[in-house]
């Protein structure tokens, strides 16, 4: 199982970010959406982007 963050286009309004996870379940790929990230900062989205891939924070 893993976590990725998808941006969603919408026709006329600002884009979805989506916290997801995927995982298989046999050969059919299964996806959850685990928070809405809308409302948050692009700072922020990207700070989740980076605990996502394991990066530390510099400070």
């Amino acid at each position: 199982m893993s976590y990725y963050i998808e941006v969603v286009p919408n026709r006329h309004y600002r884009p979805t970010t989506l916290l997801r996870k995927v995982w298989r379940e046999g050969k059919k790929v299964k996806r959850k959406t685990i928070a809405n990230l809308s409302d948050f900062p692009p700072s922020v989205i990207e700070g989740f982007k980076a605990a996502i891939k394991g990066v530390r924070p510099l400070h």
